[in-house]
């Protein structure tokens, strides 16, 4: 009972860090451009994870792993939170929480398309519900003061979801030789450099004296909470529970979106975008469900094991890409 009681205390954590970093990354644009944001984040991620560094094992390097490696980062830190910066200009944090409950499920489509990997019917009913209610949620959003083209930041979104199950399916050729906590932190330097650039390109660089002391403790949050500490709490939560009843904890990361965009921005949803978002937990959660009970009913003809995606989300490595670790065959929701 004790192991249990940690391991929901650790998850709520996790879910509280993750699904709050919308709202606060969101509140930061009144004063920060996102490249700026995204940035000083980065930055304070690879500052607070550099102390430990070096205890980490050293990678077993293969021919060909710099190409992956690249590749991976590519997709994350530099599209994802490309993508997802500039959604956040235009949708509300709420509408973008509840879009990152669907990168397990493009994973798990990803992974049937490029490496013929099982896709049960329940994962294929959960992709297409999850896609349409996205669609629906984005072409029915009403413009608000936090959300002015909420259409164009709800696809900017998914589109960042894509980046990230384009990182998980390319990650999980490394995972078995590189420490999860080293891809987070070469994610976290490598975003540090691609934002700065890309701050400075753009004329975003702030005049850092001149923040607001909510603005900074903000930044501070967003680049230890999410970025670092949510991911050691989700993973150490996993070694307590099974990865499948962690996944289903971790689909509440949307209510938390639209819970904090509430109260600290003050966004509304419409009748019509909050049964959307009630639909996108469910059609996650009941794929993730299906996967539990081991359904063998499958789309494809592939009899090759699944194979499991690292431990190293978007989400819990950044944010959120976002995030989230996911399996193939269990999906588990996006970290933020």
């Amino acid at each position: 009972m004790a192991k249990q009681v940690r391991a929901l205390l650790l998850l709520t954590g996790t879910v509280l860090f993750w699904g709050s970093s919308f709202a606060v990354t969101k509140d930061t644009y009144a004063e920060l451009s996102p490249m700026a944001v995204m940035s000083l984040r980065m930055l304070i991620a690879s500052l607070a994870f550099l102390p430990f560094w070096w205890r980490l094992p050293r990678p077993q390097y293969r021919r060909g792993d710099a190409k992956l490696l690249a590749l991976s980062m590519a997709f994350i830190p530099c599209a994802y939170f490309l993508l997802e910066s500039l959604a956040m200009l235009y949708t509300t944090s709420s509408q973008a929480g509840v879009i990152s409950a669907t990168v397990p499920l493009i994973v798990a489509l990803g992974a049937w398309l490029l490496f013929r990997e099982r896709l049960t019917w329940q994962q294929g009913v959960g992709v297409a519900v999850s896609i349409t209610m996205v669609v629906v949620l984005a072409m029915t959003g009403t413009s608000q003061a936090s959300g002015p083209m909420p259409w164009l930041g709800n696809l900017l979104e998914l589109g960042a979801m894509v980046a990230a199950a384009g990182s998980m399916l390319t990650i999980k050729q490394l995972s078995s030789r590189y420490h999860p906590w080293f891809l987070t932190g070469l994610q976290a330097a490598s975003g540090a450099v691609f934002f700065t650039v890309m701050a400075a390109a753009t004329g975003g660089w702030p005049n850092l004296g001149g923040l607001s002391v909510p603005v900074m403790l903000e930044l501070a949050y967003l680049g230890v909470f999410p970025g670092l500490l949510a991911f050691g709490l989700y993973n150490s939560a996993l070694k307590m529970m099974p990865a499948t009843s962690a996944a289903l904890a971790i689909n509440l990361i949307p209510v938390v979106a639209v819970l904090t965009g509430w109260l600290l921005l003050g966004e509304s949803l419409t009748v019509v975008q909050l049964l959307a978002c009630a639909l996108i937990i469910a059609a996650v959660a009941f794929a993730e469900v299906s996967s539990a009970t081991g359904d063998k009913t499958t789309l494809g003809e592939s009899d090759t094991p699944v194979t499991a995606v690292p431990d190293t989300a978007p989400a819990a490595t950044m944010a959120a890409v976002d995030p989230a670790s996911a399996r193939v065959d269990e999906p588990r929701g996006v970290q933020r």
